[in-house]
């Protein structure tokens, strides 16, 4: 009787963690979710310096529940599963575990716990407890067409990595150290800086040969932007 009652056992608790089309198992998952998204809220308010001083408390014991919770979930989904490896190696088992690792990583590594931002990523779960298949579907077609282009992306990155170089050693030839280009990686940096189009402005060229090639880095990233574009929209197109 006894091997009859465990297995029925596990088979009740595979069917509420697993089983999402079932009252329980939905109710199950939709209470994890609530559950997932208030932890990553602790842990967001907790970051907040004045609301720290105030609950640093209250937060820490709330984040120890939750791990508490979420790691006899973990375990129960490797006893309710007869297969128990290939859960742990899926792509929401090493989510499951990237989840739970910071708070026991803080024990040792001061600072760990703020990793649990992580656990956003269990998220995803939402996708199979509301049956949104067709999303995934979606997410499956645009990565295949990602992977598809790697190889053109690679070429392309590779090709912006030498202009940045070429462009970030003229830059320091021309504006010198005096003028913010102190050195060739800083000088590099400007110049990924300018061509992504992002513009800190905490080096900016003086000279006016500095302005000329800055005003060509400009053009040249703008004419960037289109490249990848084209090259992800046309395996897409291909892949449809």
């Amino acid at each position: 009787m006894k091997p009859k009652t465990s297995a029925h056992w596990r088979f009740r608790l595979h069917e509420v963690i697993y089983e999402s089309n079932t009252p329980a198992g939905k109710a199950f998952d939709v209470g994890l979710l609530i559950a997932i998204f208030t932890s990553i809220m602790v842990v967001m308010l907790d970051s907040v310096v004045s609301i720290h001083l105030k609950y640093g408390n209250l937060f820490y014991k709330l984040e120890w529940i939750f791990t508490g919770l979420f790691t006899v979930e973990y375990i129960l989904r490797l006893i309710s599963i007869k297969k128990p490896i290939r859960y742990v190696f899926s792509l929401l088992g090493i989510i499951d575990l990237i989840s739970l690792l910071p708070s026991y990583l803080s024990i040792i590594f001061i600072g760990a716990q703020s990793l649990l931002a992580f656990r956003a990523l269990r998220l995803l779960r939402v996708f199979r407890i509301f049956k949104l298949g067709e999303f995934l579907s979606e997410i499956n077609f645009l990565t295949q067409a990602l992977k598809n282009s790697f190889r053109k992306i690679s070429i392309f990155l590779l090709t912006v990595l030498t202009i940045t170089v070429i462009l970030g050693s003229i830059m320091y030839l021309v504006e010198q150290r005096e003028n913010g280009f102190s050195n060739i990686p800083e000088s590099i940096y400007w110049a990924i800086v300018t061509i992504t189009t992002v513009g800190y402005g905490d080096i900016s060229p003086i000279t006016p040969m500095g302005k000329f090639v800055a005003s060509v880095v400009m053009l040249i990233g703008y004419a960037i932007i289109a490249v990848p574009t084209g090259i992800i929209t046309h395996d897409i197109a291909m892949a449809a």
